[in-house]
């Protein structure tokens, strides 16, 4: 949608998922673009049958997409590209990776949201350049100590001296799916895979407000907790009942080999007021009609003058008061 000069770009995404273009019909495509010294893009605007039929919807995309919030745009390439649909459909052996991919995609409309609110220009554009350059940034060299970061799959038949579990929250671990389909065997089994990859500590964490698919959402500790034992557990922040504990934003530390008690700072109140007139950097002066959430975790929806109104989270939106 955004460079169409990629011609590796087209290649990744042109069959996948499926649309019946198969190998020669590829092959074709770069003949003609090498002939005629174009792009694949202008090649494939050319030819006929299914490719003029990925022309169309590659083209549909971008008009239906063009005057919408970057958030909504990856959401709506997502839901009428066929790749969401492609991920919810598969079945058997691929549909724990399925699920997995699906919650990479979630993620992408979370770094969006984020991508928003702390930089100026929010276009694709911008983004994708973004992207691109933060995938290698923080990546360790050979001889640099770092943290592995994997999934409980791939973290089958490795031991680690210390160990961190995270996510751990009803609907995400164990998976929504799973509790919808009353299967939560296997994703037992995959909590105990990752709690023995630990040799001396392992850290069990929850958060208190998560967002998915672009929006915070709230939610509680995952039933896995209360299924280990109570004697093995060391909460690092004091869990006066579980519901203060989870406000609080607490950790859990098992197997720790030294408790020490540590409390998380609460967060501030919101000082922002409906009715109250506040100017954002990028989108000028407007006026506070409501909010949701309390501290770091809540937003705030702003009328402004200019850009309209936006939901704006407060740890990134930098509101200023007039």
């Amino acid at each position: 949608m955004e460079n169409t000069d990629d011609d590796n770009a087209l290649l990744r995404i042109v069959n996948f998922p499926t649309r019946g273009i198969g190998a020669r019909s590829i092959e074709q495509l770069q003949e003609a673009a090498r002939v005629n010294n174009t792009t694949l893009w202008d090649a494939a605007a050319r030819a006929g049958g299914k490719v003029t039929a990925f022309v169309g919807l590659v083209e549909s995309l971008r008009s239906a997409t063009q005057n919408l919030p970057l958030p909504e745009i990856i959401d709506h390439v997502l839901q009428h590209s066929g790749l969401a649909a492609h991920y919810q459909n598969e079945t058997g052996a691929k549909k724990r990776e399925a699920e997995e991919r699906l919650e990479n995609l979630n993620e992408l409309v979370n770094a969006a949201t984020l991508f928003v609110h702390e930089n100026e220009d929010d276009s694709l554009t911008a983004f994708l350049t973004h992207a691109s350059l933060e995938a290698g940034e923080h990546q360790a060299g050979d001889s640099e100590d770092a943290l592995h970061l994997m999934t409980v799959h791939a973290a089958k038949g490795l031991e680690f001296h210390t160990v961190f579990i995270t996510g751990l929250e009803e609907g995400l671990f164990p998976h929504q799916n799973s509790i919808d389909s009353g299967e939560l065997d296997e994703e037992r089994r995959l909590m105990y895979v990752a709690i023995t990859r630990a040799r001396r500590r392992l850290y069990l964490t929850f958060a208190q407000s998560r967002m998915l698919h672009g929006q915070t959402h709230y939610s509680t500790a995952s039933s896995f907790l209360r299924e280990l034992p109570e004697a093995l557990l060391h909460w690092l922040t004091p869990r006066v009942s579980a519901r203060k504990a989870f406000a609080a934003g607490s950790y859990i530390k098992a197997f720790a080999a030294s408790p020490v008690m540590e409390k998380a700072p609460p967060a501030p109140s919101s000082v922002w007021r409906i009715g109250q007139r506040v100017f954002h950097q990028k989108f000028g002066e407007g006026v506070v009609t409501d909010s949701e959430g309390g501290g770091n975790e809540g937003r705030v929806q702003v009328n402004f003058k200019r850009a309209g109104s936006k939901w704006l989270a407060l740890e990134y939106a930098k509101l200023t008061a007039i």
